[in-house]
């Protein structure tokens, strides 16, 4: 399987345009795959957290402007490149307490938990080896930088006291980059409920979340992207009032020495996860849910998911190996 520079899978980087029709509007994995969208919704297209978004709600415009001004609030609080963020305040401080909003507290601390359920594998403070890697120049850092950037990993290493945060280890480094889409998918939804909104689909780059069906009363029907044939699609599933998070190793890659570096890395080793899973989605009500239990299954893979995906009640994961083998996980089934 080879990388291309902007591919259709691919979490989309600044310049770069949708590859075709199928993925015009969401360039990751998942899509709503319905043709044109139902004319009473308003819809609005932007850039942010370095994807493209789609919008689409019935709701005023009033509203839909406020949704475009909560992702930039959260776009300035989340950035850990944004130097007045509150992430890249933390990762600055050294080890000093860092007063922050409400919301990146609260994302911070549903980080922790998530790290506790997956065992680590999931783990925001990989920040001190992401900053290492450049996937976009192909840039592969010294074996010693990445061991010493490991060494400074770990959930533990967070501290929480209401709104301040403070990293026991002035080394470590927070980045949202497996978290925010869903949390934000989640968020600009409970905006749109409290304003009546009965009928909305929200596409964050491979993370999509709906409210209520089509305002013709149709379920609505999100298509899940073949990761080894671009083109294509694997699988197209109905929501109503769920999430679709999709994440593929062909979001950004590159290839170095014959060899393939993928974009997510094991927060165990520092280096890229081994490409034996290529594609995870995961549906559910929550799209935080599906972010943050997405990145841990390219490191077990589908014949060793853990227990939290066979007995959690209300998730479904769709998983594509290295073959092309699509593993399918049900609540309270084995995989």
């Amino acid at each position: 399987m080879s990388c291309a520079a902007c591919a259709t899978l691919a979490t989309m980087v600044p310049g770069c345009a949708p590859a075709n029709a199928l993925s015009a509007r969401n360039t990751q994995g998942s899509s709503w795959d319905d043709g044109e969208q139902p004319q009473t919704l308003l819809t609005t297209d932007l850039f942010a957290f370095d994807t493209f978004i789609t919008l689409s709600a019935d709701c005023s415009q009033t509203v839909m402007t406020a949704l475009e001004e909560r992702c930039r609030f959260f776009e300035s609080a989340f950035s850990r490149t944004i130097p007045s963020s509150d992430i890249a305040r933390i990762n600055d401080a050294q080890g000093a307490p860092v007063t922050v909003h409400p919301e990146t507290a609260d994302i911070i601390t549903r980080s922790i938990a998530y790290s506790g359920i997956t065992n680590g594998l999931f783990d925001i403070t990989i920040g001190a080896v992401s900053a290492l890697w450049d996937f976009k120049q192909g840039i592969v850092p010294p074996e010693e930088s990445i061991r010493e950037a490991v060494s400074h990993i770990g959930y533990e290493r967070i501290s929480m006291e209401g709104n301040t945060v403070r990293l026991t280890d002035p080394y470590a480094q927070i980045d949202l980059g497996g978290i925010a889409k869903g949390y934000i998918a989640d968020d600009l939804a409970r905006q749109l409920e409290a304003q009546g909104c009965t009928s909305a689909c929200l596409d964050l780059g491979g993370t999509v979340r709906t409210i209520g069906c089509r305002p013709d009363g149709n379920p609505w029907r999100i298509g899940i992207q073949d990761p080894h044939h671009h083109d294509a699609l694997v699988r197209t599933v109905e929501a109503r009032n769920r999430s679709v998070v999709t994440s593929a190793l062909t979001e950004r890659c590159f290839e170095q020495e014959g060899r393939q570096y993928w974009h997510i890395l094991d927060p165990r080793t520092g280096y890229p996860v081994s490409g034996k899973v290529t594609s995870v989605s995961i549906l559910g009500p929550q799209a935080t849910d599906g972010e943050a239990f997405a990145k841990p299954l390219f490191m077990t893979g589908a014949e060793e998911a853990p227990e939290w995906t066979r007995v959690h009640d209300q998730l479904e994961v769709l998983l594509i190996d290295e073959t092309g083998k699509i593993w399918e996980m049900r609540p309270g089934s084995a995989a």
